[in-house]
């Protein structure tokens, strides 16, 4: 495990954003799994704009998004699919055709789950798949649990979760309850993870994923046993980590 600290969220997100950039370079027909929230957001600007500087190209890129609200309007602003194009997909030349999210609305959820498995493994696979991290440990939307989720399905929301992304609808009461995930086994199949944290509220919960005991209920903790993990960090999401293991860092 690597882990690169940033002194801010700007900072944070250019260096993530250049692991991304490199791995495009090097690989233009990467399959990169990609995370929705307020964390990724600066790391997908920089990548638009090194687009728009002539750096990339994402033409022959495909992507797989960890995730998606079941129950939201079509063309939802407050859809991981709206949030994606928005973002980052309308900003690059990658093909619509190219990209690819779970269906929140399919009507037979546990096909819908089966065929986006089918998806990855038809795609070969992921080569660099970026995570965020949640309040309760969660990556995806893999909430705590008894065991792990292995492959992608349909999960509910905890409360705590719930009120995390409040933030994007205009109450909580309007975040659904139900999301579908892709599952702990895709993204600990990818070839490289690239984890990204920002703000001091994500200090406790990243020392005890990343240092803690490995259990499904702090799903997040499941990183441990990957043998490429690269964590970008700021320097108050590591405060807790930088104090218990200071030789780490």
């Amino acid at each position: 495990m690597k882990i690169i600290s940033a002194p801010d969220y700007e900072s944070m997100s250019r260096k993530a954003a250049n692991l991304i950039s490199a791995q495009v370079i090097l690989y233009p027909r990467s399959v990169l799994g990609l995370a929705t929230g307020s964390t990724p957001l600066g790391i997908y600007k920089q990548l638009a704009d090194w687009y728009r500087k002539g750096d990339l190209d994402f033409s022959k890129v495909h992507t797989v998004n960890l995730d998606e609200y079941c129950g939201l309007p079509a063309g939802s602003e407050q859809s991981y699919r709206y949030y994606m194009e928005s973002n980052f997909f309308h900003h690059i030349n990658i093909p619509a055709e190219n990209y690819n999210l779970p269906n929140g609305n399919a009507e037979d959820i546990e096909a819908e789950c089966i065929r986006y498995d089918k998806l990855i493994s038809s795609l070969g696979g992921i080569d660099l798949q970026l995570l965020g991290i949640g309040h309760t440990g969660h990556i995806g939307f893999n909430e705590p649990d008894q065991s792990f989720d292995k492959t992608t399905h349909r999960i509910r929301l905890s409360r705590r979760t719930i009120e995390a992304n409040a933030r994007f609808f205009e109450t909580p009461e309007k975040v659904p309850e139900y999301a579908v995930t892709m599952g702990i086994k895709a993204i600990m199949q990818a070839k490289k993870l690239l984890l990204a944290a920002s703000g001091a509220e994500k200090a406790e919960i990243l020392y005890r994923a990343l240092f803690g005991p490995v259990t499904p209920e702090l799903p997040a903790s499941i990183l441990q046993f990957h043998p490429d993990v690269t964590v970008v960090a700021t320097e108050d999401a590591l405060s807790v980590i930088r104090r218990q293991e200071p030789k780490l860092l």
